[in-house]
């Protein structure tokens, strides 16, 4: 397998990195780059650039919208994106429900939900974990009960990303309980101004608003919104799974993070030398990117076999599992570079200017709170250990 890219692959690059160069608003970097917060008006923002280019919906069918570039082109766009500090595409139309309608939904699903999703009309959010029913997804017990042309749906969801933002959910629900857990769940896509829909906060450890829990109370949902077949809808689970988790990844923000790390590790610190000429910290530097390096070569071999249409299998719960903990390790080093000036970790400290007091550079105030908030990334998208026991499953047969 020849892992070198192409000269076209080479050239394609260089056009994306010249056209972000030219149309990434340099705000929108310096909030990225700086890990400040995002609002939602900042990911529309440079969705809606990406959109008039045609460069939105990298992994969707030219005929909907898409592309039509490859896996490695993908990569290569995602890659350049990150070093460039743009705001990372929010995955819920784009990379989860798009992918499913396009594979299982109705002309009239394509019709209504595809042209609105790429002109970010519609925002959308997850409808999958539910309290007790997170690693084990199978056991969730969110009903749907249909009545006429109706379904009408009772329970409560968990762990919601941005559902404040939402118009749209794309939710799993019990449409039956005989046979298998698996059996007799649907996938429904529900408009979340229906009456009955009641969307509460869950601030996280570090202080921010990001995910919600919803409760769902005899809301109608029409049953032109089942997408696939009744009772069929873990089917269509599995297969946003499989992207959802193959994206988790994150090389390019890896990539631009390590970097950062290295930059501020470098900083003369008061008192004392930069963190950087500490031999042990060092090795746990080289370790870390080494680690990215075999990652980064694993996504390749993965999109090399895209190449020769074959779909992500265990390969997908690898990236995942990797991904993650490298994440992880980045902001626990970023942390150990600033010692305590990381401690201001207020949510007033994401903010574009920093409100209070702190000690310190202004690039350590949000590394406490960055710290925090991925603490999640080994539990989302099917935890790191349900990901070992599919490993263990799929090659070892276990």
């Amino acid at each position: 397998m020849d892992l070198n890219y192409t000269k076209e692959e080479t050239a394609f690059r260089g056009e994306v990195r010249e056209f972000i160069r030219g149309h990434l608003p340099g705000d929108l970097s310096r909030k990225v780059l700086e890990h400040k917060r995002l609002g939602k008006e900042d990911y529309v923002r440079w969705q809606k650039i990406l959109f008039e280019k045609g460069w939105l919906a990298a992994g969707w069918p030219v005929e909907y919208g898409g592309t039509g570039w490859s896996a490695i082109q993908r990569f290569i766009f995602e890659d350049e994106s990150a070093a460039a500090g743009a705001p990372r595409l929010t995955p819920f139309g784009l990379h989860m429900v798009g992918p499913v309608i396009i594979a299982f939904g109705t002309d009239h699903q394509k019709k209504q939900y595809l042209p609105r999703i790429l002109s970010s009309e519609d925002w959308w959010c997850q409808g999958y974990s539910e309290p007790g029913s997170g690693s084990d997804l199978a056991s969730l017990k969110t009903r749907a009960e249909r009545k006429g042309d109706k379904y009408i749906v009772n329970g409560q969801k968990t762990w919601n990303t941005h559902g404040q933002w939402a118009d749209m959910c794309f939710c799993l629900v019990r449409t039956s309980s005989e046979g298998k857990k698996q059996d007799g769940i649907s996938f429904l896509l529900i408009d979340m101004h229906s009456p009955g829909i009641t969307v509460r906060p869950i601030i996280t450890l570090e202080g921010e608003h990001e995910v919600n829990e919803i409760w769902f109370e005899n809301v109608e949902v029409p049953v032109q919104n089942l997408v696939g077949d009744e009772n069929r809808g873990w089917t269509c689970a599995k297969f946003l799974l499989s992207h959802e988790r193959t994206g988790i990844a994150g090389v390019g923000a890896s990539k631009r993070e390590l970097h950062y790390l290295k930059h501020i590790a470098t900083q003369e610190q008061e008192g004392g030398k930069p963190l950087m000429e500490d031999p042990l910290f060092r090795d746990r530097v080289a370790k870390v990117e080494i680690d990215l390096m075999a990652l980064e070569i694993t996504c390749l071999r993965v999109a090399s076999a895209d190449r020769d249409g074959k779909a992500p299998g265990p390969e997908a719960s690898i990236l995942k599992i990797k991904g993650t903990e490298i994440q992880q390790e980045l902001t626990e080093l970023m942390m150990d570079a600033v010692g305590p000036y990381a401690l201001p970790h207020l949510p007033m400290a994401w903010g574009d200017h920093w409100i209070g007091a702190h000690v310190g550079p202004d690039y350590a105030a949000p590394l406490a709170a960055r710290y925090f908030n991925y603490r999640k990334t080994t539990i989302y998208g099917g935890s790191n250990e349900i990901q070992r026991n599919i490993i263990a499953q799929m090659v070892l047969g276990l």
